[in-house]
């Protein structure tokens, strides 16, 4: 390939064809690297320090229980060596030993019986007799005691059963056994020492144990019967499995199984001479990394490829992003409303390309930009006739209709109040076309449309109006305050049992011109008062002017700018406030920006 055709095709290269090259030889370097040095290492370290860490784990918790067991069994050495043998039973009780070695021992056993070779409980504490029809002679554990005598025996986990009446008749208990010798004048027999150790003592030893992240440790018979367990409960109820009896045959060591489709670690250790197997499972997913050797060579090999990989990208981003930068400054540029700055045109294709789109879209952007200006105005100002425009003639016949009746019922000077207000409404509505007027005319309307509607209603609301002296001479928008007044008389009051009250408020807070209007109708719900502001079906009502609240929120986003508006409250039975935010503008200088 010549020269010039090497140039040609670098300058024709598209920025992802660039960016694919690079970067892909890079990762791919990095990975075959990272993944040969990496993969022998870890692979058989992370099984073998599994291992380790369960076994060495297994032990510690084999301690603690041994340690628990071996208390029991000084316990049963002190009753058996301590008071059982040296006392002669046809001559003196054992009760009052039991019960010191009893008080003594008693966060970790529930009983303590001595039992005779046919079944008669000689001394227990605290039980005091054995439940009645029960036979200890046939119990298995009974047998198993007297034939194998040299031996400590050890139950499953169970609920008491064999002693009657006491606070610890239905705990869950594991029983130790032993054969012991009973003393009579000259004579000895033998009999059966009972020691029934708490459960939940040795619970606590096991619980809240794990292994690893999401491992956990069970512990079983040699019979193949469950000791303890996490889901003890849930396991019973067979709402839960484990391979309890797979691992009660096995001896002690580390195996890895399949269970319920997952595959796991398995660590098997014994406790001493009980023949039970502490059992520490750990899930496949929750294997992690340990050991601070292959912690800090692990550190080491990402920081080296993640050096080389920083100088590899540094070069590439010098020759992908500067021509980018360039196009950035041009497009910043732009926005900051320079349409007439030089447009960057270099680089890759892609980049070229886009340079040259930019330009051509930044001369279309200014010829757009005239005519959406004028436009824009041309819309406004219709939106603000239109707008300003929906006042309903049904509000005039009515209150025609009660000025003839006042006429005709001879209430002249009523009549001549509604006809005044209803000239005052009427004039400050047209204002000779203008859509900003002074505050104070925007309360005046108001008053003049609440002083006509008191007297449609014939009393049935009073009013106030309430502004503050900096506010009256203030920029308003004109018809704003008489839809809300509307509104909170026909929807808010109309159908009320009690009078209502309404009030207008105009006052000033942070720099800005507020109103209010606050009545004590029925309220509305929060959907409803949500729709007012964005229902675009509004059919004006037969009785009012016809502008609806959403009209004047928009009139107002309009003039004012999106900052400014209507905000709703109410809540039903308790009645409404519609709040008002506009713009402190003094009105001669509103006039001028109209």
């Amino acid at each position: 390939m010549e020269e010039s055709e090497k140039k040609r095709f670098c300058k024709n290269m598209s920025i992802r064809h660039t960016i694919y090259l690079y970067f892909t030889v890079s990762a791919l370097a990095a990975v075959l690297l990272t993944g040969i040095s990496l993969y022998g290492r870890l692979s058989g370290q992370l099984v073998a320090t599994i291992r380790e860490e369960n076994q060495a784990f297994l032990s510690q918790v084999n301690r603690s229980v041994d340690s628990y067991l071996q208390t029991v069994m000084k316990l049963s050495d002190s009753l058996y060596y301590g008071a059982i043998k040296n006392a002669d039973l046809s001559a003196q009780s054992l009760d009052h030993d039991f019960t010191l070695l009893y008080d003594n021992n008693k966060d970790r056993i529930a009983n303590i019986a001595l039992l005779s070779s046919e079944g008669e409980l000689l001394a227990a504490v605290p039980a005091a007799r054995l439940k009645s029809g029960l036979d200890v002679t046939k119990e298995k554990w009974f047998e198993t005691t007297l034939s194998r005598a040299d031996n400590l025996h050890f139950t499953t986990p169970h609920v008491q059963y064999i002693f009657d009446g006491g606070e610890n008749q239905y705990r869950w208990v594991i029983t130790m056994t032993r054969a012991v010798e009973l003393t009579y004048g000259p004579s000895t027999e033998q009999g059966v020492l009972l020691v029934d150790i708490s459960y939940g003592s040795l619970r606590q030893l096991l619980d809240n144990i794990t292994l690893g992240n999401q491992g956990y440790l069970y512990m079983v018979s040699s019979s193949g019967e469950l000791i303890y367990h996490p889901q003890m409960q849930l396991i019973d109820v067979g709402l839960a499995q484990e391979s309890y009896q797979e691992a009660a045959k096995r001896t002690d060591g580390n195996y890895e199984e399949t269970f319920q489709g997952e595959k796991r670690s398995v660590a098997v250790k014994s406790v001493g001479y009980t023949g039970w197997k502490l059992v520490g499972v750990t899930p496949e997913r929750g294997i992690s990394l340990s050991g601070l050797k292959t912690q800090l060579f692990v550190a080491f090999v990402v920081a080296f490829f993640l050096f080389l990989l920083m100088v590899i990208n540094a070069y590439i981003s010098s020759r992908i992003t500067v021509p980018i930068k360039q196009l950035e400054k041009s497009v910043n540029a732009l926005e900051a409303g320079k349409l007439d700055a030089q447009i960057y045109i270099g680089g890759s294709y892609e980049i070229r390309h886009l340079g040259r789109s930019i330009r051509d879209m930044a001369r279309q952007i200014r010829v757009l930009m005239d005519d959406i200006v004028a436009e824009h105005e041309s819309k406004r100002r219709s939106e603000f006739d239109t707008l300003q425009s929906q006042i309903n003639p049904h509000f005039l016949y009515n209150t025609l209709d009660i000025i003839v009746w006042m006429i005709e019922n001879e209430q002249k000077a009523e009549a001549v109040k509604v006809v005044t207000a209803l000239a005052r409404f009427f004039r400050i509505s047209l204002s000779k076309g203008k859509s900003i007027i002074r505050v104070r005319d925007e309360l005046e309307h108001v008053r003049n449309y609440l002083m006509i509607q008191q007297m449609r209603f014939k009393n049935k609301f009073t009013y106030r109006i309430e502004s503050e002296p900096d506010t009256l001479n203030l920029a308003s928008l004109k018809l704003m305050l008489q839809p809300l007044v509307e509104n909170a008389i026909y929807h808010g009051m109309e159908f009320m049992d009690g009078d209502g009250e309404i009030l207008v408020r105009a006052y000033l807070e942070n720099g800005d011109l507020w109103f209010s209007v606050s009545d004590n109708g029925l309220g509305m719900t929060k959907e409803q008062t949500a729709s007012l502001l964005t229902d675009s079906s509004h059919v004006p009502s037969k009785k009012g002017s016809g502008i609806g609240v959403k009209n004047v929120n928009e009139r107002i986003r309009l003039y004012f700018g999106e900052a400014y508006g209507l905000l709703i409250q109410s809540e039903p039975d308790e009645g409404t406030t519609v709040v008002i935010h506009l713009p402190a503008i003094p009105y001669e200088e509103a006039q001028e920006k109209a």
